[in-house]
């Protein structure tokens, strides 16, 4: 049930890298799964990934997770799974002015960690690799699974107004009339929002659920500042 997530821009070897970790990783035993990036984008991803993890065996994500967006959704999945995960940077390539932009992992953050990076033809480190998916301690009982800590009743509002105040631009700017390719801009934030098509209330009211069920798993102080960025990176991710 070990995830491992990578991570990079274009031509940095990320497919590569995940046909050596399920060569190295699977066995008789244990069985590797590469779940690659699809046509139906973030969300068909992340089911694939979710289906994947109810199984006994590795787990490797081959794409792009340029957004941290991405790949908190990930960990979060890997949580409610009960299961250790990693993180493998693949360090090079280069995107193009179209694509979306990198936003390298930060082991500060503790859904980017643990975090390997490897450059160019540099081995892959296996040891540490199989250390921290087969030999860590597991992951404690999950937030969802048990009485919620007092404090995260604020996290929880906050979310809960946030989500709202950006599903409230983004209908302000389509009546007003944003055609698409234009910014959204959300009051407060200084990522802004590119529409490619029009969006109904329902469906940006889905996304905002789907978005939440992820976040409140791990209801956290440390996530309120960027809460708005990343529901927009989100919708922009989702809307397609």
């Amino acid at each position: 049930m070990p995830l491992v997530v990578l991570c990079g821009r274009p031509g940095s070897g990320k497919s590569r890298r995940a046909a050596e970790l399920r060569e190295a990783l699977g066995g008789p035993e244990c069985q590797a799964h590469v779940v690659a990036e699809a046509e139906g984008g973030r969300g068909e991803l992340r089911a694939e990934v979710e289906r994947r993890l109810s199984r006994r065996d590795v787990v490797i994500v081959d794409a792009g997770n340029e957004l941290r967006s991405i790949r908190y959704e990930l960990y979060c999945a890997a949580r409610q799974a009960g299961t250790a995960r990693c993180l493998l940077h693949c360090a090079g390539g280069s995107g193009r002015p179209d694509e979306t932009p990198f936003e390298a992992p930060d082991p500060r953050n503790r859904w980017d960690r643990p975090l390997f990076t490897v450059h160019g033809e540099e081995p892959l480190p296996l040891a540490a690799i199989r250390a921290a998916l087969f030999e860590s301690a597991p992951p404690p009982p999950h937030r969802a699974t048990r009485s919620q800590p007092l404090q995260s009743c604020g996290f929880l509002h906050h979310l809960d107004r946030v989500t709202q105040e950006v599903l409230a631009a983004v209908m302000a700017a389509q009546r007003d009339g944003a055609q698409p390719g234009e910014v959204v801009r959300v009051p407060g934030v200084a990522e802004g929002l590119v529409l490619t098509r029009p969006v109904s209330m329902a469906e940006l009211s889905r996304l905002r659920r789907q978005f939440i069920s992820y976040t409140k798993m791990q209801p956290s102080d440390e996530n309120l500042p960027q809460l708005a960025s990343m529901f927009l990176q989100y919708l922009s991710r989702s809307i397609q």
